[in-house]
């Protein structure tokens, strides 16, 4: 017995599935011309972006996230916009405003929509911590309901719609921390780590160097629009459903679930949409390495990017020096996928492959 779903993809799921793979591979290809190392933060945004979702990605400064973002928006032959973020951006400087223009024939003095750098498929929202909060949340429905409201006009978004946010943990002074409702409609946080030393050279060389490197596009936007379809009808088993549920469930303190030490470690634990990312994000991995099914291991595989700015550590946790990471790392080794609901009232086979 197998731990996925007994459904049955169809052999046009099976070529979907082929021509994500290959499109997949191409450009990762297409990436590494560019970006060297920093295999995991690429495959998480693209998780992300085949699940319409958006990234918050965190790194210190020079370690190529903004070349990365705009990298990926070339591969994907995608409009980009760069918003750099200041304190006195203003909500208008990304929405877009209204002027007044004179129509020259008749005289009439009319608005008109200027759209705001949010009008693109991919937007870098660089350094989203350091705007108040009152620019920071003009995108807060630009990211959930894919448009944006000025003068009392709805203005539609182009799909695919993919906000990618930088922040850096050093530098603290002049910023303003993202409200944990902000922090909680991204659906990976990607942490960007320091490359080895053998990357860290090849970086050295590329950089100073004469020799240009291009990369060619590999995706449209219909394309990606039909892929990001494909992952939502990736079949899922009852059990790993509920192995994503027990993960969530069990960070909040006022769950019965909820282990002894989670209630001591932290003030505030995910909600439901931490669930849906999880079983969203794991669907995509599983096309991605070529299955159309999805199992534990891939639930296991987001849970980091999905969980780790969602949970809020108590006071007694930072004081042991717990962060968000410790907590995920913990629960997925005390909580088993095979005690599952589904599988102790006979729903499904007990005998689980890993």
């Amino acid at each position: 017995m197998t731990e996925h779903d007994t459904t049955q993809p169809s052999s046009e799921d099976l070529q979907q599935v082929e021509k994500l793979q290959k499109a997949y591979a191409s450009m990762k290809d297409e990436m590494r011309k560019i970006i060297v190392g920093q295999d995991e933060v690429i495959d998480e945004l693209f998780m992300a972006l085949f699940c319409r979702g958006h990234c918050l990605l965190i790194g210190v400064p020079g370690l190529a996230k903004t070349l990365m973002i705009s990298t990926l928006s070339r591969i994907l032959n995608l409009s980009f916009s760069r918003i750099q973020f200041t304190p006195d951006l203003m909500p208008s400087d990304i929405t877009g405003t209204e002027v007044i223009q004179q129509d020259k024939s008749t005289g009439e003095r009319l608005f008109k929509f200027l759209p705001g750098p949010v009008f693109a498929n991919v937007v870098l929202a660089d350094e989203i911590n350091r705007t108040p909060p009152k620019t920071q949340a003009a995108l807060l429905e630009a990211m959930q309901e894919y448009q944006v409201t000025v003068g009392g006009q709805r203005h539609d978004l182009d799909r695919p719609f993919f906000v990618l946010a930088t922040q850096n943990p050093i530098e603290q002074e002049g910023t303003y921390p993202l409200p944990e409702a902000q922090l909680d409609r991204f659906m990976f946080m990607v942490r960007v780590d320091y490359p080895t030393f053998d990357e860290e050279r090849e970086i050295v060389r590329r950089t100073t160097e004469t020799r240009d490197h291009d990369v060619a596009p590999v995706l449209g936007k219909e394309d990606i629009l039909a892929l990001q379809s494909i992952v939502r009808r990736v079949p899922i088993a009852d059990h790993v459903v509920d192995y994503a549920l027990r993960l969530t469930r069990a960070t909040r303190l006022t769950n019965d679930e909820a282990p002894g030490w989670v209630k001591e470690w932290l003030a505030w634990g995910a909600g439901p949409r931490s669930s849906q990312f999880l079983v969203l994000g794991a669907k995509a991995r599983a096309l991605l390495q070529g299955r159309f099914y999805v199992s534990a291991e891939d639930i296991r595989a987001v849970a980091k990017p999905v969980l780790r700015h969602r949970l809020v550590t108590s006071f007694a946790a930072e004081a042991e020096g717990v962060t968000t990471d410790t907590v995920v790392d913990r629960l997925l080794a005390e909580i088993s996928p095979n005690q599952s609901p589904a599988l102790a009232d006979g729903r499904l086979p007990g005998v689980i492959s890993q």
